[in-house]
């Protein structure tokens, strides 16, 4: 039972908690029972020593961690309950005096969920500025159809120029060594696509079919195989064909065979038309987002550091499955990059420390404006999954936890109800175009 609840520090408070003589006994002995079998002591077949010998010869406390494991769970759960206090990490427990006749008094440092203060979240103002599109932007789009419908064009009368493609065998060495991975043969490359090392493609343009030559460059001091970081490396190269991109003429024609339109005027206005939808989604994405920064920026409560490790810890096992996906492992992945555990948690930290803040704020903000979710709302919510998974909505239920994904349309109100209260303020993109 709870014996006392003193909150020691911001978002931490210490229990203590109490177990009388007899459930301690009681658990004492329980464990004794699921230990029992596996007991063997001199003159007793296994699993037939008694608990006061097996106690004697092992000490008097031999069963009491498995009891106190035992009692910790539902003692500490309703401890928790009834000082109504939120956990965000496992409490430290600590066992301050164990005794038969008086039985066990524990101590337990939890960390708390934070209370969040969150003032002026209505009437939050963001730029919400819609581009322009322009011809150029349409003739960027055009230019794509005319890639793919390009014409491979070889050449064997003229040196390698820049935009050619080329195929080509070298070999790389440091000095006289040969090293790996710097070898191939027929490779086949864009000259100014940037694929190779700086310097590499600029020393092929000028050459012709059968030319072998040496290409002479340094390894980037950030290149990601730190052992050829900064290295200067010889590539015997042998350039064996030259082709270049022949781009077709835009017309009608054109339009007609690669699009679904009749005409070049019909296909850009149909461009213009989904360029200018995709401009107005970009808008309102960057205004939701500079809508919930601002919300972020107004969070200053002092919050358990466990909070962000752990959304950390979500955030990477994420990044794993991607990897998994991709067939790498996150080990692979940090030999490839020179990384490690540290670093790759660091390269998330900003983004979990911001993505906490405003879980809390939002969660914070439902409170304050009553938000609530009927039953109509929730089965309306879950309908759509449990048609999915072939289950009626009572069935999900039971396989998910209801109250986080509540939890979860609260939040989502939440920012609906901020959005709603926020105002357009282009004056400091104006000025800034004006500048």
């Amino acid at each position: 039972m709870l014996k006392s609840s003193n909150k020691t520090d911001v978002n931490t408070t210490e229990l203590v908690i109490t177990i009388d003589a007899a459930a301690f006994e009681a658990a004492v002995e329980k464990e004794y029972q699921r230990q029992k079998k596996n007991i063997q002591i001199k003159g007793f077949r296994k699993g037939k020593v008694p608990r006061k010998l097996a106690e004697r010869e092992f000490g008097e406390g031999a069963f009491y961690e498995g009891a106190i494991n035992a009692l910790l769970g539902p003692e500490l759960d309703a401890a928790v309950k009834e000082t109504n206090i939120e956990l965000v990490d496992r409490p430290n427990v600590e066992v301050t005096s164990i005794d038969k006749e008086t039985g066990v008094e524990l101590k337990a440092i939890c960390v708390t969920k934070p209370e969040i203060e969150i003032a002026d979240y209505k009437g939050i103002k963001a730029a919400k500025k819609v581009a322009e599109i322009t011809d150029a932007d349409i003739d960027k789009q055009i230019e794509i159809v005319r890639k793919k419908n390009a014409r491979i064009v070889s050449v064997d009368d003229r040196a390698a120029q820049m935009d050619d493609e080329v195929t080509i065998d070298f070999e790389g060495f440091f000095g006289d060594e040969a090293f790996e991975g710097g070898k191939g043969e027929d490779h086949p490359l864009k000259l100014g696509s940037g694929q190779f090392i700086p310097g590499f493609e600029d020393q092929i343009v000028g050459h012709n079919i059968g030319d072998e030559f040496d290409v002479v460059v340094t390894f980037p001091e950030d290149y990601h195989m730190t052992d050829y970081a900064g290295k200067e490396a010889t590539f015997k190269t042998k350039l064996k064909a030259i082709s270049y991109e022949e781009l077709p003429e835009i017309n009608d024609d054109l339009i007609k065979d690669a699009t679904e339109f009749d005409s070049v005027d019909e296909y850009r206005a149909d461009i213009r038309t989904k360029l200018e939808d995709a401009a107005v989604k970009q808008a309102d994405s960057s205004y939701e987002a500079a809508i919930l920064n601002a919300l972020i920026e107004k969070v200053d409560s002092p919050i358990p550091n466990c909070m962000f490790e752990q959304r950390i810890d979500t955030l990477i096992h994420s990044f794993e499955q991607q990897l998994q996906q991709q067939g790498m492992s996150l080990k692979m992945y940090c030999q490839y990059t020179g990384m490690d555990t540290d670093s790759i948690r660091e390269t998330y930290r900003d983004r979990a420390v911001s993505e906490v803040k405003l879980r809390l704020a939002l969660e914070k903000i439902a409170e304050l404006e009553n938000i609530e979710i009927s039953d109509e709302e929730l089965n309306n919510s879950l309908s759509e999954i449990a048609a999915a998974n072939k289950v009626d909505v009572e069935t999900l239920k039971r396989f998910i936890p209801v109250d986080e994904y509540v939890t979860d349309m609260k939040v989502q109100k939440a920012v609906d109800l901020v959005k709603e209260n926020a105002v357009v303020d282009n004056t400091e993109a104006e000025e800034a175009a004006a500048e």
